[in-house]
Formats: C-alpha cells, structure tokens, sequence
C-alpha cells in the first residue's frame, strides 16, 4: 500500500476571476452548484500520480476512454457539516474509504489509499471551508468518483483513471425535507440480483434505477423500493438509500447479502436504534407481510437512511393497485428520535460517544 505524504498532493494556485459567487443557505438545492476548487488524481503505469487540488474544471477525454463503453465508475458520497460552534467536520469517512476500496476491487480498479482518501478530503474541504453552509439540514456534499479513461476498444479492465472529488453545497436531498415522501414498490423490474454488483457503489447500479423511477414520478411517487430479483417477494432497498421498517415495534432492514448497498447512515442507525432501548433485526421482510402490517396496523413507521437524505420518513407506499398510508401519514416516533439523534451528533448539538465525528481542522 503507497504511503501519504505531503508529494502526493499539489495544491494549485485558484486566479481570483475564478471564484464563484457563493449561494445563500436558503436559496440552494441538492447537487446543483460546485465549489471552486477540486481534486484530481491520475493512475497510469500502474501506479498512482500525485494528486492536484485545482479549480474547478472539466475534462478532456476520448471518446474511446473505456468508461463510457464498458462502465468503469464507482463513487462515494459524504458530508462536511458546520456545526453549532462553528467547528467544521466529516461524518464516518473512513467508512467511505473502506466502501470505495471494496468497490474498487469489485470493477477491477486500483484501490485508493484508504489514508490519502481521508487526508486530501480534509484539505480540499478546508481550503472550501467558506462554501460550507450552516443552516440546519444543509451540508457540504462530497462526491469522490474514479473513472476507466484509457482510450482502447475491447471488454477489459482499463490500465488508466482519475480519481477526481468535487464538492457541493447542498440543501436536502428530497424537497420534502424532514417530511413524509410517497414511494412505489417496483414489481416487475430489477436494480441487483444475486452475485451481481449491487453491493458496490458503481454508476450502473443507479443507471438500472432510472426508468423504474421515471415511471414513478409520473405517478407522483419520490422513489422506488426494489424487491428481490430471484423471487421479487422480499424488499431490499430505495433507489437512493436504504430502508427500514416498524414492525411489531421492531425495527427490520434487509440484511447485508450482496445486493444492496452497505449504507454508512444504515450502519450507523442500527448503532444508535439499539442504543436508544430499540429491537432491532436484520432480516428481510416479504412485500406482502409490510401490506398485511400496514393494513392490521401493526406496521407503524417506514423511514428511508442515506448520505444524501440522512432520515427520509415514508408516509405512503403504492404496491400494485394498492395505496397505504403510514401512521396516517405522520412522522413515527422512533423515525424523530433516530433523526434527532443522528443530526444531532452530526451538528454538533448532541454528544459524539461513538468517535463518528472527524475534525477537518483539529
């Protein structure tokens, strides 16, 4: 494994007619606006280059690069917040290095120094740090993305990439915000099935995703719940995030099998849902036993869990021809008291007892 050091990162010289106007707190939405600088990182001669903060730029690739032929992408998604003391932080990225490393492997790309991907994460972000909003549900959102860019024509692993991150001051994900959304069970077709790379955080996966929750939003539905592609009977995750359910005042989310994502807002729910005196199993649930629940009453909540969405509570699910209201379209108890804590640790209002919480300046 390559070592960090300070040669591994150049850091550009940003030219004042660069710098963009920065967006008010109330006015940004998700993804749509870039920070002025970024990070690049090239991997040729079979060994990484040293990487270069720059400003924000586009590439020139070959239209023969391999990413748009054969699909080499992974990515990650994280957040730098600015907390109530002003105190800018990370959540969980060692995490996202590990998921991105794994990933890598998975698509037959160079892993990234899980240290380097940490350390220039903390540089970049703060030599951003002024793009970071500070009102409460806005973040910093990070992307880090590693492309196939050798120009060659033939089914293989490329022997080229960059490793680039761009940063984006973002409001919440849902234009709902912390509010019940609707979402529709897809019952015919399939994101991941069985040996695949749902597990992976690779571009196909969400390309897959896509006409599925096209045909949603024509119905006025925000996402979509895939089911299982061997038996399309048990749930397993939302297009943009992962899913839990209250059941019998438990909490069930899929368990970690290979076709879904392991989501570090999943992980991290899971802690603080036991620690708050919750049950919690991961287990699947089958698509007709959450109707029978929601129809007997006996299933209470559905929230969704993501980087980019933190907490997303449901408030109606369609499945087939069947419209269901959630706890009569209220947020859940337990959905308020998991967000509450977890944004809580994030914006610094709740203590951090886990270690969760990385300083991007000590």
């Amino acid at each position: 494994m390559e070592s960090v050091t300070h040669s591994d990162l150049i850091i550009e010289e940003l030219p004042p007619e660069m710098m963009k106007q920065k967006i008010p707190d109330d006015q940004l939405t998700f993804g749509t606006e870039f920070t002025d600088r970024m990070l690049l990182r090239e991997y040729k001669n079979g060994a990484w280059q040293p990487a270069r903060i720059m400003p924000f730029q586009n590439f020139s690739l070959s239209p023969a690069a391999l990413v748009f032929h054969y699909g080499q992408a992974i990515f990650e998604g994280l957040k730098a917040f600015r907390q109530n003391n002003g105190r800018i932080v990370l959540f969980r990225p060692d995490m996202n290095a590990e998921r991105m490393w794994n990933s890598a492997k998975r698509l037959v790309m160079p892993p990234l120094d899980k240290e380097f991907f940490v350390d220039s994460i903390k540089t970049l972000v703060r030599l951003e740090k002024d793009w970071i909003p500070s009102k409460k549900g806005t973040a910093l959102y990070i992307r880090p993305t590693m492309i196939a860019t050798q120009p060659i024509l033939g089914v293989r692993p490329s022997e080229e990439y960059y490793y680039f991150v761009i940063l984006s001051p973002s409001a919440p994900y849902f234009k709902e915000g912390f509010s019940p959304t609707k979402i529709k069970v897809e019952d015919k077709y399939t994101r991941a099935a069985p040996g695949g790379v749902g597990e992976a955080k690779t571009a196909g996966n969400y390309a897959a995703s896509l006409y599925a929750a096209k045909l949603a939003k024509q119905e006025g539905y925000s996402q979509v719940l895939w089911l299982d592609a061997c038996q399309k009977k048990y749930v397993e995750e939302v297009g943009a995030m992962n899913i839990a359910f209250v059941l019998d005042d438990t909490i069930y989310t899929s368990p970690l099998k290979g076709t879904i994502l392991p989501g570090i807002t999943r992980d991290s729910v899971l802690q603080i849902s036991k620690d708050l005196g919750y049950k919690v199993k991961e287990e699947s649930l089958a698509i007709d036993t959450i109707v029978e629940g929601i129809e007997s009453g006996s299933l209470t909540e559905i929230f969704g869990m993501g980087t980019a969405a933190i907490i997303s509570p449901v408030g109606e699910i369609k499945y087939k021809d069947k419209v269901l209201q959630i706890n009569n379209g209220n947020i859940g108890e337990k959905t308020k008291a998991i967000y509450d804590e977890l944004t809580g640790i994030q914006y610094g209002i709740k203590e951090d007892k886990y270690g969760w919480i990385v300083p991007v300046e000590e």
